[in-house]
């Protein structure tokens, strides 16, 4: 059994333990809302971004069709793109992504395709390196700033310059969508090609006259909107890791707390035994004098 001394020392450990949770939890909480408000300001650019390439889309078909939005005619290449973030004590936000890329990976390495990866952050890269690691391609740091065209835009064009190089056939990216404090969902996209959202069938999709044709917007939208994917997939990962991390060391402060309770019970008890002893011991010896 532990000494007094010694349950002393741990006590005073967790409670140094508890002070460094409880200092993440409230900066965790004063970096969340910030980074849900760019969240949710970043929401409707992009999903009108690809409203519009979808009612484009409906004009362009054929060969006249980009390359970004028809394809290569295969699919037998495939770069996934795994976007995570670079620092942990976030729960379970990391481990979720990793774990819905290992699975998308794995589906298409048993169907029989050539896959390789780009990571993004670094505990995607840790993550998926020891189970495929000779399938990196890049790999990139999100950092401690917010994230901004100027992260995104050297990814984006590393996307486009291997697609239209030939190397990929599709590009997924898999990132976490921010729903609420409490829940963060792994989610799956398509990149290259485009994919065209299809009307609710609530009635006929309105008609735009573009000027100029929808082919020649198309051809400077698409890789656009490549880096605005990107960009919101990132802001997406930045607010559910913060909400992550605020209720995990929150709860790592309330089991220190509890922890700091019992150990202190424990040394009580401790103590009071060891008085209890070395009374019995005095008026024993008393007793035989």
């Amino acid at each position: 059994m532990a000494t007094v001394k010694e349950m002393r020392v741990r006590i005073g450990s967790v409670k140094s333990t508890q002070k460094i949770t409880k200092a993440l939890q409230m900066v965790a909480a004063a970096k969340l809302r910030r980074a849900q408000q760019a969240t949710e300001a970043a929401r409707p650019y992009a999903q009108r971004m690809s409203a519009i390439i979808s009612n484009l889309a409906a004009g362009v078909s054929g060969p006249s069709a980009p390359l970004l939005l028809a394809g290569t005619g295969s699919d037998k290449r495939h770069l996934v793109i795994v976007a995570t973030a670079d620092r942990g004590l976030a729960g379970a936000f990391n481990g979720a992504i990793i774990r819905a890329a290992r699975q998308k990976i794995a589906a298409l390495i048993a169907e029989g395709k050539d896959v390789k990866i780009l990571t993004i952050g670094r505990k995607s890269r840790d993550g998926l390196r020891r189970q495929f690691g000779n399938r990196f391609v890049e790999s990139y740091e999100v950092g401690l700033k917010s994230p901004n065209l100027a992260l995104v835009q050297p990814i984006a064009r590393y996307v486009l310059d291997q697609y239209t190089g030939g190397q990929f056939d599709v590009v997924t990216l898999i990132h976490s969508r921010f729903k609420s404090v409490v829940t963060q969902i792994p989610t799956i996209k398509q990149l290259i090609p485009a994919e065209v959202e299809k009307a609710d069938g609530a009635g006929p999709a309105p008609f735009y006259d573009y000027e100029p044709d929808e082919d020649t917007i198309l051809q400077a939208l698409l890789p656009q909107n490549i880096s605005v994917q990107l960009l919101s997939a990132l802001l997406e990962n930045q607010a559910g890791f913060f909400a992550s991390q605020m209720a995990a060391m929150d709860n790592a402060t309330r089991n220190a707390g509890d922890l700091i309770n019992a150990l202190t019970i424990q040394m009580n008890r401790t103590r009071q035994a060891k008085i209890t002893t070395e009374l019995i011991e005095i008026i024993a010896g008393a007793a035989a004098v």
